[in-house]
């Protein structure tokens, strides 16, 4: 029979697949000898069955689980549900990808009325009582919460309630008589709210809490991560049932989260934070604020030096920085989990080439090691130095998570999103923030928080996401409710200005601009690597000679898409195009494209020279004509007055270029099937400029034409042929001597499927995947927002197919024109300039498939060229 459940001393670091992280760490420190409670893993396949099952764990595995739950009574010398000796257990989700704070856990389970006064009879110091009816209370309130699903606020309504009653700020000032009260009133709100008594059966409370964090991985916040983090759904999550270790059970005992190296910085020094007195959940949820973890060593110094050794044999058995969770209990330690550590970019760069140093990696592991996307926060904002040093601080609090950010304040993740939605820049301002948050964390350019530490929710999704966020500002008097709080004597409503420096944790009363971001010299040696181990070139997508600067000094060795529509929309410019569309005749065409032609040269020049003589491929213009026209009254008098027409004629003209579907309308190639003198004017600007160019820098730069939308190898012809015609002449007339290519986009699938015939027509294919996507799906990208968020409520999509190649359909296109072009052309040139080139998975896709470069947006260069360097260090290519 199939195996689905396993004890840790089974399981290794190997089968985290099976196991998840969570277990497979667990089994791993459990072969490694150190103290960790011994429980068992129900393994990530038993959640894709009781999925399969619906949503129904079966008699087989509940088998297996009581099996095991027996093991787990003898090695323990507890039983379950016991009224003398019993034992209780936590239960914790666990994906093979970490997903901080996005399932769910259920700590104390086994607690019911008569296991409650019985462990109480058992020991008559009334200090243990109270640690007694504190589980007791909180696992009521987690079951109710997290299993059955009724609101935690009812439940904290309770305690302040209760809190405000006794004068008292903290939970820990409570009586075990308050306790043993607020356990009643939880169990009557439980019954008030479910309509049936807590469940007392600890068997019964187990398989609904099995089958709670199995549920937990079809969550909203849980499908929101997982889509942004590359995680497939298949996956499923494990479930780990372990004995509790209770850091609350009396001021001998406590709780903490550590790091091995600062996770914000990469540092190599021990970070965490420390809790006497309570559960692990209290560090992680930020409702105490915690001491730093060196503070421990005079509270416990022998876990503590336990502490420090495991921490040493953890990281360089794992060669990585560990994130670990431990509990003391009556001052002896136990280790509850450890995994590689969520860091920043800035971290995540210094711990890579610490660990070459060290001697723990290799240069190609330490490229391996870190996520491109990631690299993103490096490349953003930090506030304006200048600006910064006028600026006083109004309150300073945990930099959490590195970057600046200015906003209106916001005080609820809706209020995020919508304000976002209508173009807002927001600061998400809570209490503490907790899952349920996420699209508004997402939504926001800061976070900022009154409770919780640098291992709190909002600190970890923020890092995770690289938004910046301070935690911990106690200083704040906050009313969410009539969203309003005060900090330094002045009150803050909902969009007032605030802004936040996540590096320092300082906190700023208004405005304060940003600037973009320097790089460090770690990330030049990482780069470096990177640089040497790929095989894809990476050039950029940039319509500008800024652009086009900022791509070169991120490390793009050309541009893959150069839009040559977007000069047309200047001023200058805009007037002769309308001009040119509204003529009658060639010869007025001609006339109006002349006045143009200058300013295009101009612009190919500026394009050039920012370059520094790397390829540029022009893409010849692409939209249909209507997007050019005047929609404005006075425009369309103007225009009319300048062709010597009537309003009315104008009108006509316009309404004559509507189209019923402008994407697959009168554009691209099809504009210079039917005016050539649009591709005449371009090819004149492109060569004359190259020409220029190459004689004012000594260069011998090759420009690249790229012919775009072309479904027909005639059409391509066509189009070449005048294109050739014209570059010839220029060249001939300058008596210069200028190579240049011609190309195509292939964005039609109807072009990939017959990529052999007009790979003969072109030197280069460049894949135009934002169109490839939409026509291969036969669905607007411009709409697909409207249907898509069902598409993936309902599993038929995992990802957004315009963020992330769909390598099964599109991708089976772009393979077979790789295949059929290069067979008929054996020199054939492949790139893809669709967003798709800036995305890590894709990256990885297009360097199998055999591509020569990716293009992508200019901050995206650095985060290809590391994907393009992880694809290579995968997958060698012979």
């Amino acid at each position: 029979m199939k195996k689905f459940v396993y004890q840790f001393k089974e399981g290794n670091a190997d089968m985290r697949n099976l196991l998840g992280g969570k277990g497979a760490n667990l089994a791993e420190m459990t072969n490694l000898g150190l103290p960790v409670p011994q429980g068992f893993t129900i393994s990530t396949e038993a959640c894709t069955q009781y999925y399969e099952d619906g949503r129904q764990i079966n008699d087989d595995i509940m088998q297996e689980i009581m099996e095991n739950v027996k093991k787990m009574e003898e090695i323990n010398g507890k039983k379950f549900g016991d009224k003398q000796n019993p034992l209780l257990v936590s239960v914790r989700s666990g994906a093979r990808a970490s997903m901080t704070g996005m399932m769910d856990t259920i700590l104390n389970l086994g607690l019911n009325d008569e296991v409650v006064e019985a462990m109480i009879k058992g020991n008559p110091d009334p200090k243990f009582e109270r640690f007694v009816y504190d589980s007791y209370r909180r696992f009521i309130q987690m079951f109710s919460d997290v299993v059955m699903e009724v609101g935690k606020k009812y439940f904290e309504q309770l305690i302040d309630k209760m809190k405000a009653e006794k004068g008292v700020v903290y939970d820990v000032d409570l009586t075990a008589e308050d306790l043993k009260n607020l356990a009643a009133q939880f169990k009557a709100e439980y019954k008030n709210q479910i309509g049936e008594d807590f469940p007392s059966d600890p068997v019964v409370q187990l398989k609904e809490a099995i089958k709670a964090v199995f549920r937990s991985w079809d969550n909203p916040r849980a499908n929101v991560y997982r889509r942004d983090n590359d995680i497939p759904y298949s996956w499923g999550t494990a479930v780990n049932v372990m004995p509790m270790v209770f850091g609350n059970l009396n001021d001998n005992s406590g709780t903490g989260v550590a790091f091995t190296r600062d996770p914000a910085t990469g540092e190599k020094k021990l970070m965490g934070e420390f809790l006497t007195n309570a559960q692990g959940e209290d560090v992680v949820a930020g409702v105490r604020t915690p001491m730093p973890i060196a503070e421990m060593e005079k509270k416990f110094p022998e876990a503590y030096a336990q502490f420090i050794q495991v921490c040493s044999n953890l990281e360089k058995h794992y060669r990585d920085m560990q994130d670990m969770e431990f509990t003391v209990e009556n001052g002896k330690l136990y280790m509850l989990q450890t995994r590689n550590g969520k860091r920043t970019a800035q971290a995540a760069l210094q711990i890579a080439c610490d660990l070459v140093d060290e001697g723990l990696r290799t240069p190609e592991e330490a490229v391996a090691m870190i996520d491109p996307r990631n690299l993103d926060t490096l490349l953003h904002p930090q506030f304006d130095p200048a600006a910064l040093k006028k600026a006083e601080p109004v309150a300073k609090a945990l930099a959490a998570s590195p970057g600046a950010a200015c906003g209106k304040i916001v005080f609820t993740a809706e209020d995020a999103k919508e304000w976002k939605a209508r173009g807002e820049k927001v600061v998400l301002v809570r209490l503490e923030t907790s899952p349920e948050d996420i699209e508004g964390m997402k939504a926001s350019q800061g976070i900022l928080t009154v409770r919780g530490g640098m291992t709190s929710h909002a600190a970890v999704v923020a890092r995770g996401m690289g938004t910046c966020c301070v935690s911990g500002c106690s200083a704040i008097a906050m009313d969410e409710e009539n969203k309003r709080f005060v900090l330094a004597g002045k009150e803050y409503h909902e969009g007032d200005y605030i802004s936040l420096d996540g590096s320092t944790g300082n906190i700023y009363d208004g405005i304060i601009p940003t600037v973009d971001a320097s790089i460090a010299g770690t990330f030049g040696r990482i780069m470096g690597w990177a640089d040497e181990f790929r095989a894809l070139k990476v050039r950029t997508n940039a319509d500008t000679p800024r652009d086009a600067k900022n791509a070169r000094n991120l490390g793009a060795e050309g541009i893959g898409l150069c839009r040559t529509e977007h000069m047309f929309f200047n001023s200058d410019r805009i007037g002769p195009f309308r001009e040119m569309i509204c003529s009658d005749t060639v010869e007025d065409r001609v006339k109006a494209l002349a006045k143009i032609e200058k300013f295009q040269q101009e612009d190919f020049e500026g394009i050039y020279e920012a370059m520094e003589g790397c390829p540029v491929t022009i893409r010849f213009l692409d939209p249909p004509l209507h997007e050019f026209v005047p929609t404005e009254e006075a425009d369309i008098e103007a225009l009319a007055k300048a062709q010597g027409k009537t309003v009315e004629q104008i009108k006509n003209i316009i309404s004559a270029l509507h189209e019923f579907n402008p994407m697959m309308g009168h554009r691209g190639c099809r504009l210079a099937v039917t005016y050539p003198e649009i591709a005449e004017m371009q090819t004149r600007a492109v060569i004359k400029a190259a020409i220029a160019v190459n004689a004012r820098k000594g260069w011998n730069m090759v420009p690249e034409i790229m012919i775009p939308l072309v479904g027909e190898v005639k059409e391509l012809k066509y189009v070449k042929d005048v294109v050739v015609k014209t570059a010839d002449e220029v060249i001939a007339e300058a008596g210069a001597d200028l190579k240049y290519i011609v190309g195509t986009m292939i964005e039609i699938p109807r072009a990939a499927l017959t990529a052999d015939a007009i790979a003969k027509e072109a030197a280069f294919f460049s894949f135009g995947t934002n169109d490839l996507t939409q026509m291969t799906f036969g669905f607007s990208r411009d709409d697909a927002g409207k249907f898509l968020g069902a598409y993936y409520d309902k599993k038929i999509y995992e990802n957004d197919p315009f963020a992330k190649i769909d390598q099964i359909g599109v991708g089976k296109l772009v393979k077979m024109a790789c295949e059929l072009g290069r067979g008929a052309n054996p020199d054939l040139h492949l790139g893809v300039c669709g967003e798709h080139g800036g995305d890590p998975s894709s990256v990885d896709f297009f360097h199998r498939v055999g591509l020569d470069y990716v293009s992508c947006s200019p901050f995206r260069v650095p985060i290809a060229r590391l994907a393009a360097a992880q694809a290579a260090i995968a997958n060698p290519r012979k």
